[in-house]
């Protein structure tokens, strides 16, 4: 009579007719995964004869039971490690920027070895920097203190001390006592009693371009992490270190996008008799194509002119430089007409840039005979300046328009306005908007009600009238005010 069919599973073999079969003894608790043939060929069945003596009747009573408890305990302790570093590597994966990046690695950092403190000096091997220190739980002050003694001693440990490999290149440096090591001199002894600091671990941060830095954990008592979490985290280093050097990466070609933009701008304003001018500007994180100027004229006469290109990058830059100069030429050319200096900016940009639009404020400032000056005012699509004064605080509405190169042709009537002195006009671009995270009508009237509630000694100087507007719209101040646009505020005072 034939054997029962047993069905074949993917990965296994149907039993032997009969009613001796092999037993395939299981993994000894020590064979790492893979090694399943040679560990189990040693292993001898029962009722055969093993390698290294006669037959045996049967294995030792429960010695199956504990070799299958030793194996799931540690596929177990490997499923848990692995769940983990996937966990805190998501983490990492999530973050944008070269300082959240380096907040999140001290901070996984530290579960991992069980530290409390830690700090991540930043000193990249090519020299093209940022040179850059974020500590975790410790303070500016406490930084400061242990960069007096950045240049520690200790003993490196090599593979053989820890029992496995952290990978090529890794540094790894384990201090157990820093109050207590005859290697340390007595100031870092010191230091380490001041900021009670009882043991520091630390690794090299290396990339495939070479070495980053080095991040250190600090333990309040003297200590030591298990071979599991120096492991651990030797694995989680050498994948934060390539996300630090991308990270680092787009950070400096942010800045070299918006020394760019900063270049294509003024340096500096220009002195105008009777006028008083402020800038503030800051460019998007992706580089933006806003400009700002202000342009001295014949006979006294001054242009005032802010704007933006479409799109981010360095692409939006140089476009906005070659905008605002080819607007330059065509103010000295015809600046007391904005409207034919728009018109030949739209023609140049559907000749030049067909596939780019652009909003843009142009004004032209001229001195009258009984005192005080005319505005005269076109624009294309663009927010309208603020007026400011003792008396009145009121937007100047300019004709609707749309931006440059919108339209098959652009045109759009000029508005004449009276300023009178000690009177202010307020430039600036829609990043200044949106970067307060209100509707546009909501934003305009903050930003109204802002420079309404500016103090007479504020608004009489325009660089602090500047710095009140922006401090009341976005009371996180312009450098933490997020947003992905330019922004710029251009505040001209009249005498």
């Amino acid at each position: 009579m034939s054997p029962a069919h047993v069905r074949k599973v993917a990965g296994t073999k149907p039993p032997a007719s009969g009613s001796a079969q092999n037993v395939a003894a299981p993994f000894p608790p020590s064979a790492p995964i893979g090694a399943t043939s040679s560990t189990s060929a040693t292993i001898a069945a029962p009722g055969t004869a093993g390698p290294a003596g006669p037959r045996t009747s049967a294995l030792a009573p429960g010695a199956d039971t504990d070799h299958d408890l030793a194996v799931r305990d540690r596929l177990a302790a490997w499923v848990c490690d692995l769940s983990l570093l996937h966990e805190l590597t998501e983490c990492l994966a999530r973050t944008s920027t070269l300082d959240e990046t380096l907040r999140e690695v001290l901070r996984a950092g530290a579960s991992l070895v069980g530290a409390g403190r830690g700090l991540v000096a930043l000193d990249p091997a090519d020299g093209l920097g940022p040179d850059l220190t974020v500590g975790l739980g410790l303070g500016h002050a406490d930084l400061g203190t242990l960069e007096t003694v950045r240049h520690i001693g200790a003993d490196r440990l090599q593979d053989a001390d820890v029992g496995f490999s952290l990978g090529p290149g890794l540094e790894e440096t384990l201090l157990r006592d820093l109050r207590h090591d005859p290697a340390l001199t007595p100031r870092h002894r010191e230091v380490a009693a001041h900021l009670g600091l009882g043991a520091s671990y630390a690794l090299g941060l290396m990339a495939a371009d070479g070495r980053l830095g080095t991040a250190v954990w600090f333990f309040d008592e003297p200590a030591a992490p298990t071979d599991r979490r120096r492991r651990l985290a030797g694995l989680y280093l050498r994948f934060a270190a390539e996300h630090i050097a991308r990270c680092l990466d787009l950070r400096r070609a942010r800045r070299v996008t918006a020394a760019l933009a900063a270049e294509l701008l003024p340096a500096r304003l220009p002195r105008v008799p009777g006028v008083r001018m402020a800038v503030r500007h800051s460019a998007g994180p992706r580089g933006g194509g806003d400009w700002y100027d202000a342009l001295p004229l014949p006979e006294g006469a001054l242009g005032l002119t802010v704007g933006g290109v479409t799109g981010t990058g360095p692409g939006a830059v140089a476009a906005m430089g070659r905008l605002r100069a080819s607007l330059r030429a065509y103010a000295v050319m015809e600046g007391e007409d904005p409207v034919a200096v728009l018109s030949d900016l739209e023609l140049l940009m559907r000749l030049t840039e067909p596939a780019r639009s652009a909003t843009a404020l142009f004004g032209y400032v001229s001195a009258e005979a009984a005192g005080g000056r005319k505005l005269t005012l076109a624009g294309a699509g663009h927010c309208p300046p603020l007026l400011v004064g003792e008396h009145r605080c009121e937007y100047v509405e300019t004709s609707l328009s749309a931006p440059l190169n919108m339209l098959s042709c652009w045109e759009a009537p000029s508005v004449e306005l009276r300023v009178r002195p000690a009177e202010s006009l307020l430039f600036f671009t829609d990043g200044l908007l949106h970067r307060t995270g209100e509707s546009a009508d909501l934003a305009f009237a903050g930003l109204r009600a802002a420079a309404r509630s500016a103090p007479d000694s504020v608004r009489a100087d325009p660089e602090r009238l500047a710095d009140h507007v922006l401090d009341a719209v976005l009371p996180g101040g312009l450098d933490r005010a997020g947003g992905a646009e330019d922004l710029v505020l251009l505040v001209a005072r009249f005498e």
